[in-house]
């Protein structure tokens, strides 16, 4: 006998494939072990039974071409037997080899081989059915996506951030159904006025009574959130993967159309073979020298089990083929490469959960068929809202209101500042911390602010480095008159969130970015009118021009920074209506001659020109007219000479000239007598007119880095001299006269080729050892009782 575990390897899969099995296929499957079934018991009695039982036939020879069996066909007993004659020749005393031989001899002679090998070509059909069936578990193009798939959509099925995900929507949707309801109750008792106050309140109070909790939400630890965060990444990678091809669909097909073609052979055959297996087999064979007869009639002992388990089998195999045929109407009769998640969508509330084609889709089909749940919460990881929400809970435990206030520091302002860089999103723990003023976020991407945001009731500043950042419109209101100063960085300016434009309380707006390529002439910006207490802009891009819009906020602008990257700046004629500017900075703006817009610019008190090419300043006679112009920086360019009319401007108190060309000093800068302070450094200076001993209110004096050999001893008549800078020059000497400098605190000799310092150091009572910047040998040079007096305290 064959047990029927052997034939269980043709059918086992793993227990978890059982959700890619719609019914139909459970349905097959089990007509399958029935249709085995019938094919092994009909093989086991084929075995061990005998096959076909066969006696010799009385009649005469020159009967033989009647059929042997021809007496046994039913007429009624009693004929039968007064028919019966005896009769004359051989008797039929065969012995039991002979009865075998013959059995044997007509069992392969004159048996139908239907009839002969029914149970084993149920056996082989069921096999190849089965084999049909399981295919595409087993071939290695599809068995590896399909374990994959089942992996992954196990993990995503009993993951607790699904159940958290799909619980906070359940959440949202039960308070949406709770207000509707209590909208209705409401509307409903302000009907006809017939009911009493009393029973008016009573029904507005009872739906009160029958809303029951929404579920509660489970909590994530760090070690499932990290878990549910890899998940997420697999399905996105498995997507790609498997979206790429069909291979699976038309496996499928090809199996299905393969059992349906076997179907019909199968089926045509049997019922045309099934009337083969008969009880009574005639058989003739020549035998006669051996048995002494030569016609048989046998009886097929199991030709009536046989038959009725054939017409069973035909019934399953009909059955089965019915299964089949549905599959393929269900193949064709909808689009199974394309899955639409609308029905999730509408009721997660995960509007971004895509679509899905190709494989990917068809196994979600046939998981939908098993238990629509499973897409359901499969869906949950291919939704980026779901992630961002995930990320946002990882962002939470890590970052605690604890961790953040270790990270406080005071700016260069004095404000509370919070600095976060290059996390995966914005933990909703910063708005827990209510002192902060400043905020300051860089290379975060997508920062959505959460209604949270109104707990900074203090937050002053908010600085936003390659960060986009959406503010809901009730956020705008909250910050649109409390934020004062907005800093935001980004790749592109046409990148700057629109409502950075809206927060009419600001006072100082820093943009940074280029201007695309076809905007970069125009440089074109938004409109700034809404900024009605704007006092400080800053740009930092390639604009050819200023901005136009600069002038929506000229009446009361006070201080415009442009820094061009180097870029050249060509039209500047918006400037002249700016007249309450005080401070302008064109900085790296590739400007070679000063231009003539900034002299009409009668507020204006601070000037930089930072890095740009300018040669020639002979423009600066100009400068008289900004008469209230004290600050000129004009520092880090390319000027050889300074022009002679500088004495026009007597109230120029901070003038920066270093890192230049400049060679000389024209002898009329001592007639500046409002400079306070002189930066000539990082130039090629050999010496100093004299006249710069009418610099009576210089306090610093900048001359490191040139050539100087000596300096005029009217230099130190400049007795309000607080800082003097003579490092790596060419010196050898300091005159005794710096004893005169008695408000100097600070003096830098390192660099020269100094061998003594003079002893009248001493005289500078404002000077202490912190203060003087010399070598050590030189210091130690000096006399012990001047030492003690620059060392005291």
């Amino acid at each position: 006998m064959i047990p029927l575990a052997e034939f269980k390897q043709f059918t086992e899969q793993q227990p978890a494939f059982k959700v890619l099995k719609p019914w139909w296929d459970v349905l097959a499957e089990y007509l399958t072990v029935a249709m085995l079934m019938i094919g092994v018991f009909g093989c086991t009695l084929q075995v061990t039974q005998d096959k076909i039982i066969c006696l010799p036939s009385h009649e005469l020879r020159e009967n033989l071409s009647e059929a042997p069996c021809q007496q046994l066909l039913p007429r009624g007993v009693s004929e039968e037997m007064g028919g019966l004659r005896e009769v004359s020749g051989l008797k039929n005393n065969l012995d039991l080899q002979q009865y075998s031989f013959i059995n044997q001899l007509c069992y392969e002679t004159a048996l139908h081989w239907y009839a002969k090998y029914f149970p084993y070509l149920v056996v082989i059909h069921t096999l190849i059915f089965m084999v049909c069936t399981s295919f595409w578990f087993k071939f290695p193009g599809t068995s590896s996506k399909i374990e994959h798939f089942i992996s992954i959509l196990g993990k995503c099925f009993d993951s607790p951030w699904t159940t958290r995900a799909l619980s906070e929507v359940s959440g949202e949707n039960h308070k949406g159904a709770t207000a509707g309801r209590a909208t209705a109750t409401m509307v409903a008792s302000a009907g006809p006025g017939k009911a009493s106050e009393g029973e008016k309140e009573k029904v507005l109070v009872e739906p009160e009574k029958v809303v029951t909790e929404p579920p509660a939400v489970t909590l994530l630890d760090k070690k499932e959130g990290e878990q549910a965060k890899a998940l997420f990444e697999k399905v996105k990678k498995f997507r790609v993967h498997v979206e790429e091809g069909d291979i699976l669909y038309t496996m499928y097909i090809r199996q299905t159309v393969l059992k349906v073609c076997k179907f019909f052979a199968i089926l045509v055959y049997n019922l045309v073979y099934v009337e083969k297996i008969s009880f009574l087999v005639a058989c003739r064979v020549e035998t006669s020298e051996v048995t002494g007869y030569a016609s048989f009639c046998c009886n097929h002992t199991k030709a009536h089990l046989f038959s009725k388990l054939a017409f069973c089998y035909i019934s399953f195999v009909c059955v089965y083929g019915l299964t089949c045929l549905y599959t393929l109407y269900w193949l064709f009769h909808r689009p199974l490469k394309e899955y639409s998640f609308r029905s999730v969508r509408e009721e997660t509330g995960m509007g971004d959960i895509p679509d899905v084609k190709n494989d990917f889709a068809f196994m979600l089909h046939l998981i939908d068929q098993y238990d629509s749940l499973y897409s359901k919460r499969f869906a949950v990881f291919l939704s980026e809202v779901s992630e961002s929400r995930l990320k946002q809970l990882n962002l939470n435990h890590e970052w605690t209101p604890e961790k953040l206030r270790q990270k406080l520091q005071r700016n260069a302002r004095g404000q509370l500042e919070l600095a976060l860089c290059m996390l995966p999103g914005l933990p909703d723990t910063v708005f827990e911390l209510s002192e902060v003023e400043a905020l300051r976020l860089e290379a975060i991407c997508d920062i959505t602010f959460p209604p949270g945001l109104s707990q900074l009731v203090n937050l002053q500043e908010l600085s936003l480095l390659h960060s986009p950042a959406r503010l809901p419109f009730s956020l705008q209101i909250f910050l649109r008159d409390r934020l004062k100063v907005i800093r935001v960085k980004c790749e592109e300016l046409r990148e700057v969130p629109l409502w950075v434009f809206g927060l009419r309380g600001l006072e100082e707006l820093h943009l940074e970015g280029l201007f695309p390529p076809e905007l970069a002439r125009a440089a074109t910006l938004e409109s700034l009118r809404e900024l009605k207490q704007l006092k400080v802009l800053s740009l930092r891009s390639n604009a050819s021009k200023v901005p136009a819009s600069v002038t929506d906020v000229a009446g009361h602008l006070q201080r415009l920074s442009l820094h061009n990257d180097g870029a050249r700046l060509l039209a500047l004629n918006s400037l002249k209506k700016l007249a309450v500017l005080r401070e302008l900075e064109l900085v790296a703006c590739g400007l070679e001659r000063i231009p003539h817009a900034i002299f009409s610019l009668g507020a204006l008190q601070e000037l930089d020109l930072k890095d740009n090419h300018l040669r020639s300043i002979e423009e600066i006679l100009s400068f008289q007219h900004c008469r209230k112009l004290v600050t000129l920086r004009l520092w880090h360019n390319q000027i050889a000479y300074v022009p002679e009319h500088v004495r026009k401007l007597r109230g120029l108190e901070q003038l920066y000239l270093s890192h230049n060309k400049l060679e000389t000093l024209p002898s009329q800068l001592g007639m500046c007598s409002g400079l306070r302070l002189l930066d000539i450094s990082h130039n090629g200076l050999r010496s100093l007119p004299p006249e710069l001993g009418l610099l009576q209110n210089l306090q610093h004096l900048a001359l490191s880095y040139n050539a100087l050999e000596a300096l005029p001893d009217e230099l130190f008549f400049c007795r309000k001299l607080r800082t003097l800078l003579l490092g790596y020059n060419h010196l050898s000497q300091l005159s005794p006269q710096v004893g005169a400098l008695r408000a100097l605190s600070r003096l830098e000799l390192k660099g020269n080729r100094l061998e003594a310092l003079p002893e009248e150091l001493g005289n500078c009572a404002g000077l202490k050892k912190a203060g003087l910047l010399v070598e050590d040998t030189l210091y130690e040079g000096l006399p012990a009782e001047v030492r003690e007096k620059l060392e005291e305290e």
